[in-house]
């Protein structure tokens, strides 16, 4: 069974996440790290369970905010000092493209209906 691209960026963003966010301070790690991991994987949850559900736009609706927090998150990292604009930038593409990914599904559910 072939991935909806939005649901193989967002397991791709995981990969390459969680590594970084194990190696964040102990003063941040189990507070903001933990924080964004949850957000991560209940993305990824909410992807899932929207491809089989019936009504999706309505979990899709509650996604953009979900990803909006995220994006928040992420800016923290580097304005606590976290990480690096290289991997603060990478992260925000990732996010965007995500976004955009969920923003046309979103669009694809309200002509259905």
């Amino acid at each position: 069974m072939e991935e909806l691209p939005i649901i193989q960026k967002t397991y791709d963003l995981i990969l390459w996440y969680i590594p970084l966010l194990n190696k964040l301070p102990r003063s941040h790690k189990f507070i903001l790290g933990d924080k964004i991991a949850v957000n991560l994987y209940n993305l990824l949850e909410n992807l899932v369970r929207a491809r089989f559900s019936r009504d999706k736009s309505l979990i899709l609706k509650q996604l953009n905010s979900e990803l909006d927090i995220l994006r928040y998150q992420t800016r923290l990292l580097l304005d606590f000092d976290l990480i690096c604009t290289r991997r603060y930038e990478f992260a925000s593409q990732k996010l965007n493209d995500i976004g955009s990914d969920l923003g046309g599904w979103l669009k694809q559910q309200q002509r259905i209906l």
